[in-house]
């Protein structure tokens, strides 16, 4: 009986000791970008990093001179490639030029035309300027920094801006059961996915007609390209 015993109390021991290194391995964080590699990266729907991509100084940089987004001829959009991701823990930090656009998406797959119209995207871009460099158009709401774009709308009063130049932090927070964007250490926004008022907005808004929109529950992270310069860094994802 004392040998069943303490068969069992190890066994016991065990398991508890696996499950505790298995919620410990989630936790951890897994740097998609460490200042000193661009291991994993490489164009949506590539084979390679587009040229305009590289680090400068630690930073992942895309390097091109603002314009007028008249003139924005895309495909220059990258993802981490390695792994796809459910859900998870987003952190990174960027800084946009004046007029500067771009954005995070997750949750995205490839064979689509461009990555806008599957995935669901954490806008960032200067609210401040944009205007100013694109014949003095004004931004919506779902197009500034912090929302999830043509989606939800960031609260405003709550967000600490930041200027072009000046580096500003990102979180997302994805689950089934509950998606926050976070800037700057403030939360801006939440929702629940693939709720009945999620299925609405997609339905009314711009994404009526894009049936794949945000339909799968996992999925690469992407950045944009936008023509704009963008710098980025500490890119960290932790699974939940």
């Amino acid at each position: 009986m004392k040998n069943m015993k303490k068969v069992l109390w190890i066994s016991a021991l065990s398991l508890w000791m696996l499950i505790g290194c298995q919620k410990t391995n989630q936790s951890e964080w897994i740097y998609l970008f460490d200042g000193s590699s661009l291991e994993g990266w490489r164009a949506y729907n590539g084979t390679s990093l587009p040229p305009d991509w590289a680090i400068k100084e630690g930073m992942l940089t895309f390097n091109k001179e603002a314009k007028n987004e008249e003139n924005y001829e895309g495909g220059k959009n990258i993802i981490y490639a390695l792994e796809e991701f459910e859900n998870f823990e987003l952190f990174l930090e960027w800084k946009v030029s004046e007029g500067g656009n771009s954005g995070v998406f997750y949750h995205l797959q490839e064979g689509f035309k461009e990555p806008s119209v599957v995935a669901p995207e954490y806008q960032l871009i200067d609210d401040l300027k944009w205007g100013a460099y694109n014949n003095n158009s004004v931004l919506e709401e779902w197009q500034k920094t912090g929302a999830d774009y043509a989606m939800h709308t960031p609260d405003t009063t709550k967000k600490i801006l930041k200027p072009a130049g000046e580096w500003n932090t990102t979180k997302i927070i994805f689950t089934s059961e509950r998606v926050e964007h976070w800037h700057n250490g403030v939360k801006l926004l939440s929702f629940v996915p693939w709720s009945e008022d999620w299925y609405d907005r997609k339905s009314k808004g711009k994404w009526k007609d894009s049936p794949n929109y945000g339909k799968f529950k996992s999925g690469y992270i992407g950045l944009q390209d936008h023509d704009n310069p963008i710098w980025f860094r500490n890119i960290k994802i932790k699974k939940l």
